[in-house]
């Protein structure tokens, strides 16, 4: 395990790193998740093994640190994440974010072009959306004060036992504050910055999740929008092999 100082008080983001080839590729994860245990079987998959790749637990998730006086806005989480990148010498990587890793990964290629070479997306969040659609978990209808007081607990029965599995590890103050944050979405959101950015992108969608928002105005910007049958918010739990083959394929064009 690595880890790197990036927050408040020494807070220290961790991550686990296999080696590889270059470009590294760095996986992000969701709300409530942590990135080994959604990315690890599908990026050892042989369709996209053999790269340097690092599987990172952004501030308040998984194995990383959860510092208090931490904003937990989606710009703070794209650069934390920027601080990790520079301390583990990535450049030009291959950013592969799902729900609202994908959502930090935009700010965070439109904050630092130097660290982000390509872009894959996994059902991102793109808008502003008051009552969450996209891997929704009801958490922004809560006050903090009543989210930590038992809207965590009921969060927890409500999502279900594969989503709790990782949900549980996160920092209540944390996870309430991103999930209130992303909701919110950024300014400028995370569309705009998505389809003015000079990278190869693609937009991964499960054909049995929240469809995407005007998905022609990605494509008339260049986002390759594809769609993965049988498969819901978590394209990669959900269709493993397909999800390796769309994000290799995708990943493949990048470069001459």
């Amino acid at each position: 395990m690595q880890a790197a100082t990036v927050g408040p008080g020494g807070a220290r983001m961790r991550w686990v790193e296999t080696c590889g080839v270059e470009p590294t590729r760095v996986y992000v994860h969701g709300l409530g998740a942590a990135s080994a245990a959604y990315f690890v079987p599908v990026a050892t998959r042989p369709e996209l093994a053999g790269h340097r790749s690092l599987f990172v637990d952004l501030l308040g998730f998984g194995l990383s640190d959860r510092p208090a006086d931490f904003g937990y806005t989606v710009e703070e989480h794209a650069a934390t994440l920027a601080t990790a990148f520079d301390a583990a010498g990535v450049r030009g990587a291959d950013v592969i974010g799902h729900s609202m890793g994908g959502a930090v990964a935009i700010v965070l290629a439109h904050q630092r072009p130097d660290l982000v070479g390509q872009l894959v997306l996994v059902e991102a969040n793109l808008d502003p959306s008051p009552a969450p659609k996209v891997g929704g978990s009801g958490i922004n209808a809560y006050t903090e004060a009543d989210f930590l007081a038992g809207g965590f607990a009921e969060t927890l029965d409500r999502v279900g036992p594969l989503w709790a599995a990782t949900m549980r590890l996160a920092d209540p103050v944390g996870l309430y504050r991103s999930a209130v944050h992303l909701v919110a979405a950024t300014r400028p959101t995370m569309r705009h910055m998505l389809v003015r950015l000079p990278i190869p992108r693609t937009f991964i969608q499960g054909a049995q999740g929240a469809p995407v928002q005007d998905p022609d105005d990605l494509t008339a910007s260049g986002v390759r929008v594809v769609i993965v049958p049988d498969a819901s918010h978590n394209v990669m739990l959900d269709s493993p092999e397909e999800f390796a083959r769309v994000t290799a394929t995708a990943l493949s064009g990048r470069r001459a």
